[in-house]
């Protein structure tokens, strides 16, 4: 039986089957971008195609609340004030 070559969702890294809630933001992001690159490359079946979506939709939607997440952290740390990198010192936006 020949190996795949291809990284279709089922060949992919075992983060495929780590629930997408106990994935870091890096890791939901990589195998995120690797489903999209897949998908974009490949002729998938249909129900590949359909898993492989509704993964990806998953990840994304973790993804965005993770950034959510630490959006809310940096303004919790700056104390609701936000201030450009390069606005010189006590300047904010």
């Amino acid at each position: 039986m020949a190996k795949p070559t291809s990284s279709t969702p089922e060949t992919t890294p075992a983060d495929a089957d780590i629930p997408v809630a106990d994935l870091s933001f890096e890791v939901a992001l990589s195998e995120l971008e690797r489903l999209v690159r897949t998908m974009e490359e490949e002729q998938l079946p249909l129900e590949t195609a359909i898993a492989a979506y509704r993964r990806g939709s998953e990840l994304l939607g973790h993804c965005q609340q993770l950034l959510k997440e630490a959006e809310h952290k940096v303004q919790a740390l700056e104390n609701g004030i936000l201030r450009d990198l390069d606005a010189p010192h006590g300047e904010t936006r």
